[in-house]
Order: structure tokens, then C-alpha cells, then sequence
């Protein structure tokens, strides 16, 4: 089984910066893909980026001006940087990662952090 941590979620203020981070973790595993989703209460979960394994992205096109993705292949870490942040950034934001698991396809989610606009 392959588990994704996230961290770095917390208070922002509006026209900030905060970065996420998600690192999975497990066993005879391999990541072709992470991305970012988030998802308000009420609403479903949207998109925010996504990066395959060759560094090919994929970005909300409402998103993409504020926000960059990246990764690290050694560590099976994603992050998202966020900036110039909204009050409508206030999410929960959650870590998606497709997996090749014993050989098998899958993929995963990390629990959510919480984004929260500090005004």
C-alpha cells in the first residue's frame, strides 16, 4: 500500500505564497503521476495541476498564472506552489498520485490539508 503525507497547509493571507508538499511513501511501488486537487464544502473536487513522470504538466486554466507545480523523482515528492493567493484559494487540498503497484495500476490520496484565507 503507498501512503501520501501532506503538509504545509496553514493561514494566508491575501496575495501571499505558501507551498504544499506531498511525499508518498511505501513499497514496491513506482509514480507515473502527481497532481493536486482541492475541494471546497458543498463543492466537488476540482483539479489544480498535475505532473507526469517525464515533468509534463497539466494546469486549471484559472490557475495556472498563480500556481506551479513540481517534483522530486528520488523522493516521490510533489509540491505546489501557490501565489498571489485569493480568499477563494481557502480549500482543502489534496494529493493525488498515479501508481504502478506490484505491477499492477492504481493510484492513491493523501488525507487533505487546509488552505485558509487569515482575513
Amino acid at each position: 500500500q503507498v501512503q501520501l503525507v501532506e503538509s504545509g497547509g496553514g493561514l494566508v493571507q491575501p496575495g501571499g505564497s505558501l507551498t504544499l508538499s506531498c511525499k508518498a511513501s511505501g513499497s514496491n511501488f513506482l509514480v507515473y503521476e502527481m497532481g493536486w486537487h482541492r475541494q471546497a464544502p458543498g463543492k466537488q473536487r476540482e483539479l489544480v495541476a498535475v505532473i507526469s513522470r517525464n515533468g509534463a504538466t497539466n494546469y486549471s486554466d484559472s490557475l495556472k498564472d498563480r500556481f506551479a507545480i513540481s517534483r522530486d523523482l528520488a523522493s516521490d515528492t510533489v509540491y505546489l506552489r501557490m501565489n498571489s493567493l485569493k480568499p477563494g484559494d481557502s480549500d482543502v487540498y489534496y494529493c493525488q498520485a498515479g501508481l504502478i503497484v506490484g505491477g499492477r495500476p492504481g493510484d492513491s490520496w493523501g488525507q487533505g490539508t487546509q488552505v485558509t484565507d487569515s482575513t
